[in-house]
């Protein structure tokens, strides 16, 4: 399978012409087999072509999970274009940027954001499409009810792009990773095999779609041939549901959702007999969760730990490591192993040198999973690679996490640059602190992340008002949520006279955290 498969439009190609009859995709009270999956995407394709979509233009994907979305990403990949899927929890604002930044030629959006529409200003989107009631634009099933149903056949590059996943920045502004078929496409069979997934697996698809989480673990349940089961929006109780109803029998989920299903009175009526994997990840979990999901569920559990910028897991803690309360039970803080391609240094932020074993550094990854780049930002493109790339892509990734290597496991320590990971969210800090900087009452201001047991993280603002002013910490909280995405909210505010900062004005957020991380041994939940 793996030799026919080499970009995301060939997955339904090649799935029709194998097992056209079988069910790749359910989504509440409907299914598509990988017939109906190939036809959709064909009429999306030549949809595409008419609204004058060209290889390698972007179009942009705007809403919670729905079934759309794979019939856009399987038609925009028959068309060499690159699917953007823009995160729904995002302002209208932060959409725009990311929307403009992309240039996205088309946007296929839900009804649920068309309030969010009415707010942007996009400077290069052609065509506006809408999922459910479409108001003054054009209905998806309008869209592509008069399309061909041949698959166009476009030539499609190896190394071509063809997902831009946006990822936050330290400066603010979102970035977008560049992720090519290449990328996903050397990494899909070492996935599958430590995922434990094959043609007959029923993959529960959870997470937002927005994440490589939700997308990219979607992608490897349908290059296996296998099903999808689909759900709109995280519920712990459907969940539990579609389990046993389906016989799902790989999943990944955050470790936060794995705390909610934990506090479901129907846990334990639930039938697990099914499931053969649980991948967890995106962000630290707690022995409690992780032994107890075990215990609960009876399967394997599988750890993951990587980035959007790496396509994903770049290493892997397997069943056989996860050995809670015996001789190897240390493992269980660590993020497994490098898998596939992937080597790891761990190198000294400051000088570069590299670190010994056991000694805390930056973690650096070098492997063919590493993203193309940024969009049209060669400066954060140089800064992530700073020792450039050889003639066939490769190069050392700065992946921002602090950690060490010991025995080949690699374990994370810290992190390099300030980010906060809330319930699996990336946050950063310098989005919520531009916003604060600007509110009148606001002289300073430096944002942290504080341990929650819900979360894993929670956001913190501490300010120093302006002389003479006096602003709450709801109206603080209000003005942050006017202009972000709510999850990136502080959850509380703090003032301070002075933020302490070193000689060059860098804010000492090491010493700000102290006081709410104590004496833990890591900095991150």
């Amino acid at each position: 399978m793996s030799g026919t498969i080499r970009s995301i439009g060939d997955i339904t190609r090649t799935h029709v012409a194998e097992r056209p009859t079988k069910t790749a995709l359910h989504y509440q009270d409907r299914s598509w087999t990988y017939a109906d999956l190939d036809l959709e995407a064909n009429h999306v394709a030549n949809a595409m072509l008419e609204a004058g979509v060209d290889p390698q233009d972007r179009v942009a994907f705007l809403d919670k999970n729905s079934p759309e979305y794979f019939t856009f990403l399987f038609g925009a990949g028959k068309v060499n274009a690159v699917t953007v899927a823009v995160n729904w929890r995002l302002a209208a604002p932060e959409m725009e940027y990311i929307l403009n930044n992309a240039k996205a030629k088309v946007l296929l959006i839900g009804e649920d954001f068309l309030g969010h529409l009415a707010k942007m200003n996009l400077t290069a989107t052609a065509k506006v499409v809408v999922i459910g009631q479409s108001g003054d634009y054009e209905n998806y099933q309008d869209w592509i009810g008069s399309q061909s149903e041949e698959d166009p056949q476009i030539e499609v590059g190896w190394e071509d792009t063809c997902y831009q996943l946006y990822t936050s920045g330290t400066t603010g502004l979102p970035k977008g990773v560049e992720l090519t078929n290449k990328n996903f496409f050397e990494m899909m069979p070492i996935g599958s095999s430590e995922w434990y997934f094959d043609e007959d697996s029923v993959n529960l698809v959870a997470m937002p779609l927005f994440h490589i989480a939700g997308s990219g673990w979607g992608v490897v349940g349908l290059y296996n041939g296998g099903s999808n089961v689909l759900l709109r929006d995280i519920d712990p109780a459907e969940i539990l549901q579609l389990i046993p109803k389906y016989g799902i029998t790989n999943a990944l989920l955050v470790p936060a959702v794995l705390q909610f299903l934990l506090m479901m009175p129907t846990l334990h009526d639930t039938d697990f007999s099914s499931m053969r994997a649980m991948v967890y990840g995106a962000s630290p979990i707690t022995e409690q969760v992780l032994v107890g999901s075990m215990k609960a569920m009876g399967c394997k559990f599988v750890q993951a730990y990587g980035l959007t910028e790496t396509t994903g897991g770049i290493t892997i803690l397997r069943a056989d490591d996860h050995d809670p309360g015996g001789p190897r039970a240390d493992l269980l803080r660590s993020a497994g192993q490098p898998w596939g391609d992937v080597e790891l240094r761990i190198v000294d932020a400051v000088s570069g040198d590299e670190m010994a074993a056991g000694e805390v550094g930056e973690v650096w990854c070098r492997s063919s999973q590493n993203m193309l780049g940024y969009w049209a930002n060669e400066q954060a493109t140089a800064e992530a690679f700073p020792e450039g790339k050889d003639n066939n892509g490769r190069g050392w990734f700065r992946t921002g996490d602090a950690g060490y290597l010991r025995d080949g496991y690699l374990f994370i320590h810290d992190r390099v640059k300030d980010m906060i990971v809330s319930g699996g969210e990336n946050i950063y800090p310098a989005e919520i602190e531009n916003v604060l900087m600007a509110h009148d009452a606001v002289a300073d201001v430096a944002v942290i992340g504080v341990p929650s047991d819900k979360w894993g993280e929670t956001v913190k603002a501490i300010v120093t008002p302006v002389d003479g002013s006096d602003p709450t910490e709801d109206e603080l909280i209000a003005y942050c949520r006017e202009n972000l995405a709510h999850y990136k909210c502080p959850t509380s505010v703090e003032r301070m006279e002075t933020i302490p900062r070193n000689p060059s004005g860098k804010v000492l957020k090491t010493e700000l955290r102290k006081p709410y991380w104590g004496d833990r041994e890591r900095m991150v939940n």
